[in-house]
């Protein structure tokens, strides 16, 4: 070998390795900490109380990083988030208004429950069952489907799910573990979903997954003629759904009647094509599925984040078998795309998220173009708790 070319080569792995070196030991631990850092996730929005379903997204993996790590200031980042939204008296503050009928709200419950079980303060318990007597009155289809808003009238989509079932799930454990009308409910709120937004055989863009929601009435400008289904797949919404399954199933007691099963069902009609409609080259998923590869499409972090977090889940709990191990393959694919693409290290030591959508709504038509419009943003907490998330599963192959 000549000499020059020996020194370049050595040169180049020790660079290399130093580089390997430089990374964080946990991207999990990082991601919180950024988090944190700068003061995301903690129920304040300018310093104003606020209600966020990305606070209750993203303590859902801070919890997960405590119970690993035993870091009290995980802990203690969810009690004041908690603390900060939650009166003394157990009223919901910061913006939460029942007459709304929205389930985004909902997704921050599950941190009360948890507050509840750790510290026996009765504040945690009544602000839970203030949300559980919001779903008593919530507004639903003739079929039973909660809808999604009272300002979308028989309208479901895929977020509401993660937003409301994990909670519903998470109280009828905690409280109302025997009521049968309730898992029987649970169950149902997937399965309608499920079957008004499942691509049927032979769609224009087939990729067996679910539409963004669906409106029962058939009014919607975007309704479909068949079953009212909204016309593309949106990546994030269909990620809300891939991890409310997981995170139910998990906590599923036996005795939830066709809960398991159904969600079983569901959860493997969708992750063998979920694998598949990962961009073969990148391993990452376009914002809008349906439409791979067109103009002003791109790849979303937080979508392809949650996918992660569901695909790898799905396997290590044993949902779904892998035995050719392509569904594990295609996730740390992926997970190999959005740290060499959406992970930006800081001067000060944290790290960033980039390349998150900041809303997908079916407020408009719903169209493509609607989809690619909207603006990206840096540090957006429903992209970062997703990758906190896909981390803490990732870190545990």
């Amino acid at each position: 070998m000549l000499p020059q070319v020996a020194t370049v080569l050595a040169v180049t792995l020790f660079a290399t390795t130093k580089l390997v070196e430089a990374r964080p030991k946990s991207y999990a631990v990082w991601a919180a900490d950024s988090v944190i850092a700068r003061g995301q996730g903690n129920g304040l929005t300018a310093g104003v109380p606020s209600v966020q379903y990305a606070d209750g997204e993203f303590q859902w993996g801070l919890r997960l990083l405590y119970e690993r790590t035993g870091n009290q200031s995980y802990f203690d980042w969810i009690r004041m988030g908690a603390d900060n939204i939650v009166a003394n008296n157990g009223s919901v503050i910061g913006g939460y208004n029942l007459s709304s009928y929205q389930l985004d709200p909902l997704r921050t419950g599950p941190t009360f429950i948890y507050m509840y079980e750790q510290t026996g303060e009765a504040k945690f318990r009544q602000a839970a069952n203030v949300y559980r007597g919001q779903l008593n009155v919530h507004p639903r289809t003739e079929e039973g489907q909660f809808w999604h808003k009272l300002i979308y009238p028989n309208q479901g989509w895929l977020d509401g799910v993660y937003m409301g079932e994990v909670f519903y799930t998470r109280y009828t454990l905690a409280f109302d573990t025997h009521n049968a009308t309730a898992w029987n409910d649970i169950t149902s709120q997937f399965e309608l979903m499920f079957d008004h937004t499942i691509q049927l055989p032979g769609a224009q863009n087939d990729f067996g997954l679910l539409y963004h929601g669906y409106d029962y009435s058939h009014t919607a400008i975007w309704a479909s003629p068949d079953r009212g289904h909204s016309p593309e797949v949106w990546d994030r919404a269909l990620g809300w759904y891939m991890m409310a399954l997981v995170d139910v199933l998990e906590v599923a007691p036996a005795n939830s009647g066709p809960l398991r099963p159904t969600l079983l069902r569901i959860l493997n009609t969708l992750v063998p094509k979920l694998r598949d409609a990962a961009d073969p080259t990148t391993g990452a998923w376009w914002l809008v599925i349906t439409q791979p590869g067109r103009a002003l499409n791109y790849f979303e972090s937080s979508g392809a984040a949650m996918y992660i977090y569901a695909l790898l889940k799905s396997v290590r709990l044993g949902y779904v078998e892998d035995p050719h191990g392509s569904i594990v393959a295609a996730a740390k694919k992926a997970y190999g795309y959005a740290v060499e693409n959406w992970v930006i290290p800081n001067a000060d030591g944290t790290m960033s998220w980039n390349n998150t959508v900041v809303v997908g709504s079916l407020n408009t038509d719903g169209s493509f173009d609607y989809y690619v419009s909207q603006p990206v943003d840096l540090d957006d907490l429903k992209g970062v708790a997703a990758f906190l998330l896909a981390s803490l599963e990732y870190e545990k192959l």
